[in-house]
Formats: structure tokens, C-alpha cells, sequence
């Protein structure tokens, strides 16, 4: 009995750890942390993605948002953009007019990507992203500081990347291997009913020959031999 009860437990707890690490799964389903592009192409917008997940979806938060810039060839970040929920503020004449927020609409900021317009040669740089975290725990605010840089580089034209032009170079091949597999097909089958006629030809010519010959056994026998 007692093996029994112990045999119980052990399954209930393995249920309440399966259950639990569903829940978690869950939580974490919502948010994934990808990286930016790094290539922008001059003279068209570009969005430069900036994402931190919470870990306690629980939890509630509050988080302040701010971009920094740092041209090639310079040294110090300049602070070019500012999110508190709701309000966002543009803080470089460089980018006036040209930076718009894409981010999370709420005071739990998750994503904090902007969108640069009109994207220019001298937006080159490193652009690094901090969000401010407040946790409102049970007991006490915790404050958490997460960075995140990208390296931006501007171009003239849009440059095919390397996964697009294998699979434009396997589109090729594979309508040239598709092309001979339907040649191929053809010749088997012109072939099979070029065999087939043939056989058919030889089978008529097989019982024409064998009708002559029953008839010209019949005309045979029918002759009176004096």
C-alpha cells in the first residue's frame, strides 16, 4: 500500500513539473529576441530592431527606451532618441524628422525598434539601444539594464544576399534537372508505345499467317486425289 502512495506522489509531482514547464514555454512564446539587419540601402527607410524580452511575463514593468548613435571615425555615443511611454522624442537635428517608432505600444516595452526615412551615407555607424526596466515585484522595484548594439553599414544599391542567390542558382538547376526528367519521360514513353505497336503489328501478323495456313490446309484437304 504504502509502495502504492509513494508510486502516486511521484506521478503527481512529475505532473505538476510537466505542467509547469508548459506554462513557462508559454509565457516565453510571445517574444523572441532577433537580430537586427545591418544593411541599409541610401536614399530609402530602413528598421533598425531592438528587442528585449521579459522573463517574468507575471511580472509587470514598466520600461524606458533610448537610442544612441556613434558615427565611423568617432568616438563618443550621442543620444538620438528617447521613448517613455507614450510620449518618444527625437534628440538629434541629424535625425529630425526621420526617426518614427516602431516599437511596442505600451509602458511594458519589448520591442523597441525605430524606423529611419531617407537613410544617408553619414547614418553609417554604431547605433546602441538601452531599455530601462522597472519590475514591480510583491516586495520591492527591481531595475534592470539591458544594451544592444548594431552595427549599421549604408550601401548604393540593394546587395543580394548570399542564401538568396543559392536559391535563385538552385531554382536553375532545378528546372534544368526538371526539363530533362520530363525529356526523359517522353522518350520512355514514346519508346513503350513504339514497343507496344510493334508488338501489337507482330501478333496481327503472327494470326495472319496462321489463318493462311489453316486455310490453305482446308483447300489441302479438300483436294480429290484421282
Amino acid at each position: 500500500m504504502m509502495s502504492i502512495l509513494k508510486a502516486d506522489r511521484v506521478y503527481s509531482w512529475w505532473i505538476i513539473l510537466a505542467v509547469a514547464s508548459t506554462s513557462v514555454s508559454l509565457c516565453h512564446g510571445g517574444c523572441s529576441e532577433v537580430e537586427s539587419p545591418t544593411e541599409a540601402v541610401a536614399g530609402k527607410g530602413f528598421q533598425m530592431s531592438c528587442i528585449s524580452c521579459k522573463k517574468r511575463e507575471e511580472v509587470s514593468a514598466h520600461a524606458v527606451v533610448n537610442w544612441y548613435f556613434k558615427p565611423r571615425q568617432e568616438d563618443e555615443f550621442t543620444r538620438v532618441f528617447h521613448y517613455d511611454f507614450p510620449e518618444s522624442d527625437i534628440l538629434s537635428k541629424d535625425f529630425m524628422d526621420r526617426l518614427e517608432w516602431r516599437g511596442t505600444q505600451d509602458k511594458d516595452v519589448q520591442t523597441a525598434s525605430i524606423y529611419i526615412s531617407n537613410v544617408s551615407f553619414s547614418d553609417a555607424g554604431t547605433y546602441r539601444c538601452t531599455f530601462l526596466r522597472t519590475l514591480f515585484l510583491p516586495t520591492f522595484n527591481q531595475n534592470v539594464m539591458v544594451v544592444k548594439t548594431v552595427e549599421l553599414s549604408v550601401v548604393a544599391e540593394a546587395q543580394k544576399e548570399l542564401t538568396a542567390v543559392v536559391s535563385e542558382i538552385m531554382m536553375y538547376v532545378l528546372i534544368v534537372v526538371l526539363q530533362l526528367w520530363l525529356i526523359g519521360v517522353m522518350v520512355y514513353c514514346y519508346k513503350k508505345i513504339s514497343d507496344e505497336n510493334e508488338a501489337r503489328d507482330a501478333r496481327k501478323a503472327r494470326k495472319a499467317q496462321a489463318a493462311q495456313l489453316i486455310e490453305t490446309k482446308d483447300n489441302c484437304d479438300g483436294v480429290q486425289i484421282e
